[in-house]
């Protein structure tokens, strides 16, 4: 059985045990004993090894992602409108997936009863971190100056190491450009530690991966056996509200973008990219699916080489318009579901996070889940919750690289027109 469908199992599996157990036995001594000795502690063991490689990795991926822009002095035109176009697009995305999300309230229908015990535990989960000093220094509702001196770290090692990683996004992204700018042998050779930093990181994200069927039972387990199979009631709504938000983005923003910015029929538009949103759909990796982008920008769009290689390349990597999509979706909702209220500072620091995360996010499958894992412990949500998110993941995570592949050949759409002019 594939990796998804062992995840899918494991899911189903995890979940039926503990309700069966919370229904059957739900004060027995030896089930707290299992829950504080097995399933707790596997699952902390998956969600910490995910931590463990998101420093390094995001460092690596969005330094890489904007030094790939080449070098800005000869390249400034054509890098900066398709990094533009990248920033916007992903904006897009975030804000309707977040607005969605607090229109429809996926995660709010859990019980008063369920609500409370959930609140606790966060609350209780907090004051420990904070008699332990490891919470995040930051205040829990910066006003929008705070936000905004935040950004920018004093030191990105300290950053790094209190869990400010949209201070370390910041300085990733500053590292690119610097790196983009200087020439040299020595600068080279820094280019290509990053590179094999970069695919270290993603062989180990593989095989923390290849663990989760183990970490996702296990944290269904501990789930369902403490709060009941009501829990899983959300997860519909969870899914119909991403499945709405990138079919919106796909179909209407899309749309308008190719129209207004790129002179061409969305209709027209969407036959020519066909085949490359279908590959995107089964291969669920933007890095897969390249070589297909490449034939269809320059056969099918009738794009100029130069340009689509250009955009499409980058793009592959730096353009996750689905992804950012996805994990401001998810980080909402499992707040919602704990019951952690989100001031509008916090929301927008997430919008931030997911749009350099869009940026940052390796082109593969699963790539945004060590993201969102960093999010959510960011803004005060339990991070056993991503269980949930796992257990559908694979299904979304080829809708929404259907979304990156598209949105790319969008982006190579309008800047193309532009450079002809």
């Amino acid at each position: 059985m594939k990796l998804h469908g062992r995840i899918l199992v494991a899911l189903v599996l995890g979940a039926a045990a503990g309700a069966t157990c919370h229904v059957a036995a739900a004060d027995a001594e030896w089930l707290s004993w299992t829950v504080a000795h097995v399933s707790r502690p596997v699952g902390q063991v998956f969600l910490r090894a995910l931590f463990m490689l998101v420093a390094p990795l995001l460092f690596s991926s969005l330094a890489l992602g904007v030094a790939g822009l080449g070098d800005l002095r000869s390249l400034g035109r054509l890098g900066l409108k398709t990094f533009a176009c990248t920033l916007v697009l992903s904006s897009i995305a975030v804000l309707l997936g977040v607005t969605l999300v607090n229109l429809f309230q996926p995660g709010s229908s859990v019980s008063p009863e369920v609500r409370e015990r959930l609140k606790a535990e966060v609350h209780a989960q907090a004051e420990a971190k904070a008699a332990a000093g490891t919470a995040a220094p930051t205040p829990a509702t910066p006003s929008a100056v705070d936000l905004l001196v935040q950004t920018v770290p004093d030191n990105p090692v300290k950053a790094a190491a209190n869990g400010d990683y949209l201070g370390l996004m910041f300085f990733a992204l500053v590292f690119g450009i610097g790196l983009g700018l200087a020439q040299g042998p020595s600068v080279g050779r820094l280019r290509e530690v990053l590179e094999g930093l970069y695919e270290v990181m993603m062989t180990l994200i593989d095989l923390v991966i290849r663990l989760a069927p183990y970490g996702v039972f296990a944290l269904l387990f501990t789930l369902t056996a403490e709060k009941g199979a009501e829990v899983l009631a959300n997860l519909g709504r969870y899914v119909l509200v991403v499945l709405l938000a990138l079919g919106l983005h796909q179909f209407v923003v899309f749309s308008l973008a190719v129209k207004l910015g790129g002179g061409m029929s969305p209709l027209a538009f969407f036959r020519a990219v066909r085949e490359a949103m279908l590959t995107a759909f089964s291969t669920s990796s933007s890095n897969a699916t390249l070589p297909t982008s490449l034939r269809v920008a320059e056969k099918e769009l009738g794009l100029p080489a130069h340009v689509s290689r250009f955009v499409l390349t980058i793009g592959s990597t730096a353009n996750q318009n689905g992804t950012a999509l996805f994990e401001g979706v998810t980080v909402l909702f499992l707040a919602q579901f704990y019951g952690v209220e989100l001031a509008l500072a916090q929301q927008v620091l997430v919008v931030a996070i997911c749009v350099l995360g869009g940026i940052g996010t390796a082109g593969v499958p699963s790539g945004s889940i060590p993201v969102i894992a960093m999010i959510l412990a960011r803004v005060g949500v339990p991070a056993e919750g991503i269980g949930l998110v796992l257990g559908v993941d694979r299904f979304l995570d080829m809708c929404r690289t259907t979304l990156n592949v598209t949105g790319d050949l969008a982006v190579a759409v309008i800047v193309s027109k532009s450079e002809r002019r």
